[in-house]
């Protein structure tokens, strides 16, 4: 289904969260009740930021027995017209895949595949800059960082060991001049060449839309506005429903 003509040459591939969110998986934050309305209305206000953006905004097949389902930036990593499909480190989570390599396919995108023996997730992939960022986190392990760097050719991977959050893009992102931003105390901070420390946690998760466009989450009001001050457009959305499940701003879309 498509929610927006194609008209302005990027696309962001999103899905509806499904009934089951509430049963979603939570591993490092205490588990809290999660109102499936407020949800649907704070995904469709995502979904109307995107576009707003200039983003053509296409969902992905629903995938209603997934509870996790709606963090779709999990199921596949893309770069240009190439994407890598994730091997997600949680066994339950491998059925989205699916959904997310037929909208792939349906957008020209060359898919490829890591194969068996090794897990990667989306959200612990971050390009920034010349470099890709791989998380080495609970999600994702090393046989996938191995296994990235030539499916993806042409830029650095730098492998970046993740501690008490779920994925990489939870506790660093980049902003849309490459630099980092992010949360220190839970990623490994040597191999990166700095790192812009976020005045809350929520605001390590950045979501670039633009040049000089960036979303955050309303939970990150001071860093909202240091971007502010150092000249970005910010955009803010309550996504708390999705934070209740370690959701963020960017693992509700893939942008291409």
């Amino acid at each position: 289904m498509i929610a927006a003509p194609a008209r302005r040459g990027r696309t962001a591939l999103v899905r509806a969260p499904g009934p089951r969110l509430a049963e979603g998986l939570v591993t490092h934050i205490g588990r809290a009740p999660v109102d499936l309305d407020a949800a649907r209305a704070q995904h469709d206000a995502y979904v109307a930021a995107l576009d707003a953006a200039g983003f053509d905004v296409r969902y992905v097949e629903p995938a209603d027995d997934c509870p996790d389902a709606v963090f779709v930036e999990d199921t596949a990593v893309v770069c240009g017209d190439t994407a890598i499909l994730a091997n997600p480190g949680a066994p339950e989570r491998r059925p989205e895949v699916a959904g997310t390599e037929r909208a792939l396919r349906e957008l020209g995108v060359e898919v490829r595949a890591l194969g068996e023996g090794c897990t990667l997730d989306g959200g612990d992939v971050l390009l920034a800059g010349d470099t890709w960022y791989v998380g080495r986190s609970g999600r994702t392990d090393d046989e996938a960082l191995c296994r990235f760097a030539p499916l993806m050719p042409g830029r650095r991977v730098v492998g970046v060991k993740v501690t008490g959050a779920l994925h990489l893009k939870t506790a660093m992102t980049a902003l849309p001049d490459g630099s980092l931003i992010g949360a220190p105390d839970f990623v490994d901070t040597s191999g990166l060449p700095g790192l812009r420390v976020a005045p809350e946690a929520a605001g390590a998760r950045v979501l670039v839309l633009g040049e000089d466009h960036v979303m955050v989450a309303a939970s990150a009001p001071r860093t909202a506005a240091r971007l502010r001050a150092d000249g970005w457009r910010v955009t803010v959305l309550d996504i708390g429903q999705f934070e209740a499940r370690e959701g963020s701003v960017t693992c509700l879309s893939i942008l291409i």
